[in-house]
């Protein structure tokens, strides 16, 4: 066999002219840089969990992430990353990320939340509302915590001076965003109001709720204000966090005959139940009255034994979850609803369980 000729082998001539000192080296392109600004722009857009893991790649990640103003920044482009938290009567909490819900997914893992009992002294109950990211819950009656699930900060708020004085609590929360500060409202049955600005050791009284009106529930934040419906569902009463001053708002004309109070795209909303079916509406003016427009009307699921009260989330292509109750055994249900088919679908959980206290939250870098 005829040996080859080395000026014809690629290699044996870069070798000899590696031997005799020839060779020289192309240098690599370098990688283009960001500019600066563009950085931050990028990072705001990302979940949190991988911010969360990015804060520990180097001390500029983490003072950036960890700055407030970026927070905030954040917060205004999480709006499509909800979750739902389900909690049972055992206070075990589940997370699931509320795309999945909508996905083809035939069971829907779930992560377990975890709230560190050496802070609670082991007495602690489900949050009962959320503001940007963060829960607000109970340990015991004049006790609260605020928790953020995202960043898995925990916060206990300053006792309530003699709480068992007024009877029990209903507790709200909000943002002023004229002082640039978030406020926990306890508002006694005996309609006694106290505040707490966070960041503050103490609670403030301000005006009393008029004693005619009698509230229900917790109260929901909007437009920079707390809302309660009343316990008659004559009307709505809301309280500026700003002013820390009360008006009535008329609820739609409608032949509902019971109210839910929630937040529905950034506007005030209305959950109506009647014998055919649970309405959706939003006060797109808020403080209008002739603002109110009906969104959507869930069908009677009764023929399923069931029976909705409740839309905790709604996605933008108009497909609903909707809380709904077991007729025969009282227990809670989740159900899909696809306004646009009409189809129902109801999810398999990974971990499932009679009672459930479903809560729904908005991903968020806030601190408590």
């Amino acid at each position: 066999m005829a040996l080859g000729n080395d000026e014809d082998d690629p290699t044996a001539n870069r070798r000899q002219r590696l031997i005799a000192g020839t060779l020289t080296f192309q240098p690599r392109p370098e990688l283009p840089t960001l500019p600066f600004d563009v950085l931050p722009e990028i990072l705001c857009r990302l979940p949190v969990k991988l911010l969360i893991q990015l804060r520990c790649l180097c001390k500029f990640f983490n003072s950036l992430i960890s700055d407030p103003t970026f927070a905030k920044k954040h917060l205004q482009l999480s709006t499509k990353r909800h979750h739902l938290v389900l909690t049972n009567d055992e206070l075990v909490m589940y997370d699931s990320p509320i795309p999945s819900l909508f996905s083809t997914s035939a069971v829907f893992t779930q992560t377990q939340l975890h709230i560190s009992s050496t802070l609670t002294n082991g007495r602690i109950y489900a949050p009962t509302c959320s503001c940007d990211g963060i829960f607000l819950g109970m340990l015991k009656v004049g006790s609260y915590y605020l928790w953020n699930p995202s960043i898995r900060k925990f916060k206990l708020l300053p006792t309530l001076e003699n709480p068992h004085e007024h009877g029990a609590n209903f507790c709200s929360f909000g943002y002023d965003h004229l002082i640039d500060n978030y406020k926990v409202i306890v508002v006694s049955s005996k309609n006694k109001v106290s505040v707490n600005t966070l960041g503050t050791d103490y609670w403030t009284r301000i005006e009393d709720i008029p004693y005619s009106d009698n509230i229900c529930g917790q109260g929901v934040f909007v437009n920079g204000t707390v809302n309660w419906l009343a316990s008659d569902d004559s009307n709505i009463l809301s309280l500026d966090l700003n002013k820390e001053s009360y008006q009535h708002l008329l609820l739609p004309d409608s032949e509902n005959d019971l109210w839910i109070l929630h937040v529905v795209r950034d506007c005030l909303g209305l959950f109506g139940t009647g014998d055919m079916s649970l309405d959706v509406w939003i006060m797109k003016d808020y403080g209008n009255k002739e603002s109110w427009t009906k969104l959507y009307s869930v069908p009677n699921m009764q023929d399923r034994g069931l029976e909705a009260y409740d839309a905790l989330y709604i996605s933008e292509d108009d497909q609903l979850l909707v809380d709904c109750i077991e007729i025969e055994s009282g227990n809670d249900k989740l159900v899909l609803y696809d306004s646009k088919t009409g189809t129902l679908n109801i999810p398999e959980f990974q971990n499932n369980y009679e009672r459930i206290c479903p809560n729904v939250y908005i991903e968020s870098l806030i601190s408590p």
